[in-house]
């Protein structure tokens, strides 16, 4: 499959990543000419233009770790927002797609909300991002102000969570500091390599209640 790229039409065989130099204008026509679609996914930055059309692997990653967050969550009672796919944009400056987003401390600002004003309501709290094509910078995140990033790669999940001047890895979430998050991620994906995605979620759920 060849790759084709104009305001009318956008394919890329998938796992595929291109980068473009473009404007704003350029970035806003490419990204509404996939309509309803996600795919592949969009990011402007520094007058260039970034296209990703995710893998299977992308996806089934993403919502792993997104129960996982779920889980958590229930587990203690809290609640929270959840977006996928969202288009979070600064415009003239910046726009990315994260593959999900929480608002934890913040939920009650997302609640009920069609859109979100980038430059004046608060971020998420938590962004996930699955990096299977050298396509994710935890920085790109540094102009939204996200307090913590989670970034699963083939060597596991890292936290990087914001600073004083930029991220900084971490071994502990804000979010979930009593727990060993690398290797809670670890054990429920090879349980799901093994078994199952479903079967893997209610043993992780399981195992936190009893």
């Amino acid at each position: 499959m060849y790759a084709v790229i104009s305001p009318e039409e956008i394919k890329l065989p998938a796992g595929s990543v291109i980068r473009l130099p473009g404007t704003w204008q350029d970035y806003c026509q490419l990204r509404d000419s996939r309509g309803d679609s996600s795919i592949p996914r969009i990011k402007f930055r520094n007058s260039e233009i970034l296209l990703m059309s995710p893998l299977p692997k992308h996806g089934r990653e993403a919502n792993i770790l997104a129960d996982i967050v779920k889980v958590l969550l229930d587990s203690q009672n809290r609640n929270y927002e959840a977006f996928t796919p969202i288009t979070m944009d600064l415009p003239e400056e910046r726009g990315i797609e994260p593959d999900y987003c929480f608002y934890i401390d913040n939920w009650q600002t997302a609640v009920g909300k069609d859109r979100i004003d980038w430059r004046n309501n608060p971020p998420p709290d938590l962004v996930i991002e699955i990096d299977v094509t050298s396509y994710t910078e935890v920085e790109d995140y540094l102009p939204y102000k996200v307090p913590e990033v989670w970034l699963f790669r083939k060597t596991g999940l890292q936290i990087h969570t914001l600073e004083t001047g930029g991220y900084q890895q971490q071994l502990l979430s804000r979010y979930f500091p009593s727990l060993d998050l690398p290797k809670i991620v670890e054990g429920v994906f090879q349980m799901a390599l093994e078994q199952g995605m479903g079967m893997a979620i209610r043993e992780f759920r399981r195992t936190l209640m009893s």
